[in-house]
């Protein structure tokens, strides 16, 4: 019986550790990446600021060929809105365009419903660069205990920064295509 008491009170402890370390975590979170477009700013923001065209370059799009999008508002620019909803690799949300400056700065509220409520903002940043455009695309959020739980164990920094880098690869592709002169 002591034991059994001794084996107890040792997984309160180690719980009541890790709930301790999980506060301590950062309430706050901001994953970013850049990279360098060969065009001008106007045409990488094009890209951005209508959901139409992020069916060309998300890096989410091709994870579920029967993802159900839904788009409401303006065509482009603050108030579109998208609406995805597909397998368990995509879940469901919706991105709403909250501020655009043509052609230096888009801001969108990504609301996460599945499979993990959640709600963060996503801000791409456009700045001459001497070959081009800069592109900087930055989420920022806050973490709740499980956010905090999930990190320790998973680097989200790593797993979305490769996201963003994979979309903006592929955003890179498509402008730089359609700026390129015709041979």
């Amino acid at each position: 019986m002591k034991v059994l008491k001794r084996v107890g009170l040792g997984l309160v402890a180690v719980v009541l550790l890790f709930v301790i370390v999980v506060m301590t975590r950062p309430s706050t979170f901001r994953i970013e990446r850049s990279a360098t477009v060969a065009a001008p700013p106007e045409a990488v923001y094009a890209q951005i600021v209508d959901f139409h065209a992020w069916e060309r370059w998300s890096p989410w799009e091709g994870l579920d060929p029967a993802l159900k999008r839904t788009y409401a508002g303006p065509a482009a620019g603050p108030g579109a809105s998208y609406a995805w909803s597909g397998n368990d690799d995509v879940g469901e949300g919706k991105m709403t365009i909250t501020g655009a400056e043509q052609p230096s700065n888009v801001t969108v509220r990504v609301e996460f419903i599945k499979p993990i409520e959640a709600t963060n903002t996503t801000n791409f940043t456009l700045a001459p660069a001497p070959s081009g455009t800069k592109v900087t695309w930055v989420m920022e959020g806050e973490n709740g205990f499980i956010g905090k739980a999930f990190g320790m164990f998973m680097d989200m920094d790593k797993m979305v920064g490769a996201d963003f880098e994979k979309g903006l690869g592929a955003m890179k592709q498509i402008v730089e295509s359609k700026a390129a002169p015709p041979s």
